[in-house]
């Protein structure tokens, strides 16, 4: 057998070959294959034409690998693997571009610049398969709905857990949220010392201790502790028991435009660190492909934001 056929063999042809290879008897590697004998037969004859040589010497009984045999198991396992990884890495592709995100906001997250700005660039980088829907959040749960798995990535303020991971969006001062006959209320702007006998709203027991003492400012600067007064589970209710005077609350600066209230007032704390506003997940989770879509939509949006900022000063 000297002269090949210019046909390329197939991976079915390839996969026959490795499957006898190793088993070296007719019947048992046509068994394990579910096809008959004469089929595998003529596979393999059809195989060692298109390469051109023999790759088994016949018995009644067993097979037998020539030489040109042993040499070419290697390189046909090394074909049908990379064929394998081809297709797996394409099938990633299609499962990059397709599927059901689903993308919980937190407060008024839904209405932040930012936010915005990560999912028009997830829509123009590409992803005509993907669908998104979004879900509104409690602000205290949105590290259990991600653990729960209810939503894949969240737009939400940090601090969060170390089983989750975050890409910063944002940063913006934080201000005092008063009842408006508070007399700090009146004042143009506050320090933190000024709210020692202020009791501060509190959350749910289920909320992580970092993200709790974080928006309580707990302990305060001279180490002394905050006072927590009602507990609260949503916006609506904090600023409810704001307004009736039975607590203070630390908040985005941005709830002075977006959550206006009667009998409610917001005050600048000149010694306030600000907060931040990020997309997070499931560090777990991180490399399944619409996560990784939205993730790298954040970057593209945080990188443009960046530099739209530094071209504007």
């Amino acid at each position: 057998m000297t002269t090949g056929s210019e046909a390329e063999p197939s991976i079915h042809q390839l996969r026959l070959f490795i499957v006898l290879g190793e088993m070296r008897h007719f019947g048992r590697a046509a068994a394990s294959l579910f096809i008959t004998q004469s089929a595998l037969s003529q596979q393999i004859r059809g195989l060692e034409k298109r390469l051109g040589v023999r790759l088994f010497e016949r018995t009644n009984r067993m097979v037998d690998l020539t030489d040109a045999g042993r040499t070419l198991l290697p390189a046909a396992r090394a074909a049908v693997d990379a064929m394998v990884q081809l297709r797996r890495t394409a099938d990633s592709q299609v499962r990059r571009v397709s599927g059901r995100l689903v993308v919980g906001t937190v407060g008024a997250e839904a209405a932040m610049p930012h936010t915005h700005a990560v999912l028009r660039a997830l829509q123009e980088e590409g992803h005509p398969l993907l669908t998104v829907h979004m879900v509104t959040l409690d602000a205290y749960r949105f590290a259990a709905a991600l653990q729960d798995k209810e939503v894949d990535v969240v737009f939400g303020r940090p601090p969060v857990p170390e089983s989750i991971e975050q890409q910063h969006l944002a940063t913006e001062p934080r201000v005092a949220c008063l009842p408006a006959d508070d007399p700090l209320a009146r004042l143009a702007d506050t320090a933190l010392a000024q709210f020692a006998g202020h009791p501060v709203v509190d959350w749910p027991p289920q909320v992580p201790r970092p993200w709790r003492e974080f928006w309580a400012v707990d302990p305060r600067p001279d180490g002394s502790p905050a006072r927590y007064g009602p507990v609260v589970t949503d916006m609506e209710t904090l600023l409810h028991t704001v307004a009736r005077g039975e607590a203070m609350a630390f908040l985005p600066a941005a709830a002075r435009d977006l959550f206006p209230r009667p009998g409610v007032r917001y005050v600048d704390v000149k010694d306030l660190p600000p907060c931040t506003s990020a997309l997070v997940w499931l560090a777990e989770r991180r490399d399944e492909p619409a996560i990784t879509a939205i993730r790298q939509a954040a970057r593209s949006a945080t990188r443009s934001r960046g530099l739209q900022e530094a071209g504007g000063r």
